[in-house]
């Protein structure tokens, strides 16, 4: 309720009061200044540096691709994940001529696991892709 300064002639004060407004101004002001210095910190992280021992190179001639019973992918040997996995079947698809890929998985590998690289192989359009260690199984059927 704004009250009239000195004149009692009934009408309304046309001011407005603008001392809660700067009030929150001020208070959005400092909440500012101390919330932005928190956001331009920089976290120092230790990163691994690469390892030039461990190089997994594609073979021109074959390649083989593993699969555990665990579940574990290997690439000629060396564990993958499938992003790598990837990465190593677009360079096989892109040479020329492109080498063989050899897919051996475990016999008590989980289904999901081999059909999922399987479907990574076939994503990446190789086209020479063989199963070995199938006849390991031809006395059981």
């Amino acid at each position: 309720m704004a009250m009239s300064g000195g004149r009692d002639d009934g009408e309304p004060m046309m001011e407005m009061n603008t001392t809660p407004l700067i009030d929150v101004l001020l208070v959005l002001l400092i909440m500012f200044i101390i919330t932005i210095p928190i956001q331009t910190h920089a976290v120092k992280v230790d990163l691994p540096q690469p390892d030039d021992r461990n190089v997994v190179t594609v073979d021109p001639q074959k390649n083989k691709i593993a699969i555990t019973a665990d579940g574990v992918v290997t690439w000629n040997g060396a564990t993958v994940d499938e992003v790598t996995l990837r990465q190593y079947l677009d360079q096989t698809a892109a040479m020329s001529p492109e080498p063989e890929l050899h897919f051996q998985p475990d016999a008590n590998a989980r289904y999901d696991v081999v059909d999922g690289i399987l479907s990574i192989i076939k994503r990446s359009n190789v086209t020479k892709l063989g199963f070995v260690g199938n006849e390991q199984y031809r006395n059981d059927f």
